[in-house]
């Protein structure tokens, strides 16, 4: 099925474009037992306009404290984070609720968060809606347009806590993506679902993102999933480690000149060991101590 796209009375589209995301020398601390803990340590990510961007890693390295600021969810403790130019960290509260009512979708991992477990999957869907139809933002789809496209129309006027946890599952992905907007994020949105349902919920990321260019950024800890989106960045011990794009994997030396290198290289060169660094024309080397460059 071909979403069919509504449009304004000004004869704009909505959901038509999407958004650039700028992390620039993030840190994110938290409490734990009584002392501050380093979630995140001076990251640098760059999302453009129109990108479907998947953070993978393990549980517990900084990936959906990534999405979490992304959002306007919670802020930085050091560093800017900006969406469309905007520095979300210089927002009120009320403006950060607004951009999320139309121009920020954030599904949050597992399915109750992100649901009304006793309206049924049409109201749930509107109701993601109302927002940005408050904000005089017509999202450009209707419910029953989602619901068909996840195979789910017959299930409209189901209540969703009758539902199977992974239909609910895909339900809450179809609410986020209800609105419109221009930034798309989703933490583990095919953790709960069969192959056939993840295939599904990834088609119709992909095609909002073809069809409005909308900005698309997941968690996900499976690589299969992270390999069908445009660009995968690890997030590994609160920084960004590695990034592959259309299949070719880098390193990434981030603001600070810091270099995560991957594990396959760790085997060689582990954590506190010294290297000769040669620098030529065209390459910098990494050698052992002892190996003669």
């Amino acid at each position: 099925m071909t979403l069919v796209a509504d449009r304004h009375p000004a004869g704009g589209l909505r959901g038509r474009g999407g958004v650039r995301v700028e992390l620039t020398g993030v840190v994110h601390l938290y409490r734990q037992a009584g002392a501050d803990v380093v979630g995140l340590r001076s990251v640098d990510l760059e999302v453009e306009p129109g990108e479907m961007v998947a953070l993978l890693g393990p549980s517990g390295m900084g990936k959906t404290t990534v999405l979490r600021l992304m959002a306007g969810l919670m802020a930085a403790s050091a560093g800017v984070v900006r969406v469309d130019g905007t520095d979300l960290g210089r927002l009120k509260a009320a403006e950060r609720r607004r951009l999320r009512a139309f121009d920020i979708s954030y599904v949050v991992q597992g399915t109750l968060p992100n649901i009304l477990p006793f309206a049924t999957a049409l109201e749930n869907v509107w109701f993601a809606q109302h927002g940005a139809v408050r904000e005089g933002h017509p999202p450009p789809w209707s419910p029953d347009e989602l619901l068909d496209h996840l195979g789910l129309g017959a299930l409209g006027d189901v209540p969703l806590h009758a539902l199977p946890r992974a239909a609910q599952q895909e339900v809450a992905v179809a609410a986020g993506v209800a609105p419109g907007a221009r930034l798309l994020l989703a933490d583990e949105p095919t953790a709960q679902l069969t192959s056939a349902g993840a295939e599904r919920v990834i088609a119709l990321m992909k095609q909002v993102n073809a069809d409005f260019g909308t900005t698309v950024v997941i968690v996900t800890h499976d690589p299969a999933v992270a390999a069908q989106f445009q660009r995968t960045v690890t997030i590994r011990d609160g920084r960004v480690g590695v990034e592959a794009h259309r299949g070719e994997e880098y390193a990434v030396v981030d603001g600070s000149g810091s270099l995560q290198l991957p594990p396959d290289a760790l085997a060689v060169l582990p954590p506190n060991s010294r290297v000769k660094v040669v620098v030529t024309p065209s390459l910098v080397e990494l050698h052992p101590p002892g190996e003669a460059p």
